[in-house]
């Protein structure tokens, strides 16, 4: 079983997605066996590599909330997190462009360092980093394994643009709008955090080769429009 994971860094439900899926694979049978694809996807193309607003200035602007109402969403979204055994610290995030993290997430996969996925996010989320500043990303990548050299190069360039780029086109061309995106199999889709319970009971249906397999699931999400609950 291959599944394509649409995300970006910078996406609250991503994070708390990865950990449902890595938890609904633990308790599967052959759940070591599925192979995982990270794929691009940035909330926005657009976003500063400087930190220009604080997280609840933004969230309050793009929601149309006042700063207390915007810090109670952004405390029950790392409530959720915290659930999961995250140190989520949301709230102080600092939001910058995430082009060159997924730049980096391409070649670490390629060089089979897919920890570095949970890594960036607990860069941002837990540790609070820029993940537009090359030392930050750098340090992260020689954690994993890296050679800094390499990485150093890569981020000086363009490398792996294009393979960013295609993951965006492909989310384009299946009417992705919002991320966590999951594609198993090529044709059974997941949009947005699904938990475990639910991710694990069509995880093995599918796996079962089951017809009666759910092939879309909905739970939340971030667009360009915003990070959305559940109704």
């Amino acid at each position: 079983m291959k599944i394509e994971l649409w995300s970006d860094y910078a996406c609250p439900f991503c994070y708390i997605g990865e950990k449902w899926l890595e938890k609904a694979l633990s308790e599967i049978d052959g759940g070591d066996k599925v192979e995982i694809e990270f794929k691009s996807f940035e909330l926005d193309p657009y976003a500063s590599r400087e930190v220009v607003s604080s997280t609840v200035d933004r969230f309050a602007a793009k929601y149309h909330l006042s700063k207390e109402e915007a810090a109670e969403r952004i405390e029950a979204i790392s409530r959720m997190g915290r659930s999961e055994g995250i140190d989520f610290r949301y709230v102080s995030t600092r939001y910058t462009n995430t082009f060159d993290s997924l730049r980096l997430t391409k070649y670490a996969q390629e060089k089979g360092k897919t920890g570095i996925i949970t890594k960036l996010f607990d860069a941002y989320f837990t540790k609070n980093l820029k993940l537009s500043d090359h030392d930050v990303l750098t340090q992260i990548a020689g954690e994993c394994g890296l050679d800094k050299d390499e990485v150093t190069a890569v981020l000086s360039g363009d490398r792996y643009a294009d393979e960013v780029r295609a993951d965006e086109q492909e989310a384009m061309e299946h009417g992705i709008h919002g991320v966590p995106y999951f594609l198993i199999n090529g044709k059974y889709t997941a949009s947005g955090a699904q938990p475990t319970a639910m991710l694990k009971k069509a995880i093995e249906k599918i796996l079962a080769e089951e017809t009666s397999a759910a092939t879309s699931l909905d739970g939340m999400v971030c667009g360009a429009d915003g990070c959305h609950f559940v109704k």
